[in-house]
C-alpha cells in the first residue's frame, strides 16, 4: 500500500464515519471482519473487546452512534504498512486515537485493533 492509498482510504474513511451514514461506514469492512476496541469492551460489556463478522460490527457501530450523536473524527495523521494502515485522529472528545486496520487485496478492512490516548 502506498502512503497516496493509505491517505484516500483514511480520507474515506474518517468521511464516512463523520456521515453517521452507516451504510458508507459498512462499505470499508470486510464480511469475516474482526474489531477489537475498548470502546467494545465499554459498549458490549465483553471484557475481550472483541467484534466478529460484519452483522456483528454493524450492530456494534449503530449502537455507538446512538451513543455517541455527536461523534467526530478529525483526522491528524495516516501511516501506511504492506497490506495495513494506522489512521490517527481526535474524537469529539479530544482524545487522541489510531486504529491499526489490515486490508485485503480489495481494500476492506479484515482486521482493526483500536487503541485510544488518556
Amino acid at each position: 500500500m502506498t502512503h497516496d492509498d493509505a491517505t484516500a482510504f483514511a480520507l474515506a474513511w474518517v468521511r464516512a464515519w463523520n456521515s453517521h451514514d452507516l451504510d458508507e461506514i459498512m462499505s470499508h469492512y470486510h464480511d469475516d471482519i474482526v474489531l477489537v476496541s475498548p470502546t467494545a469492551v465499554a459498549l458490549l460489556g465483553d471484557p475481550s473487546g472483541e467484534v466478529r463478522g460484519k452483522p456483528a460490527l454493524r450492530a456494534y457501530f449503530a449502537r455507538g452512534l446512538e451513543v455517541y450523536p455527536h461523534l467526530f473524527f478529525d483526522l491528524l495523521d495516516v501511516m501506511s504498512g504492506v497490506r495495513s494502515v494506522v489512521v490517527c485522529y481526535l474524537n469529539q472528545k479530544g482524545t487522541k486515537s489510531a486504529e491499526f486496520m489490515e486490508l485485503d487485496d480489495a481494500g476492506k478492512v479484515t482486521r482493526v485493533v483500536a487503541n485510544y490516548s488518556g
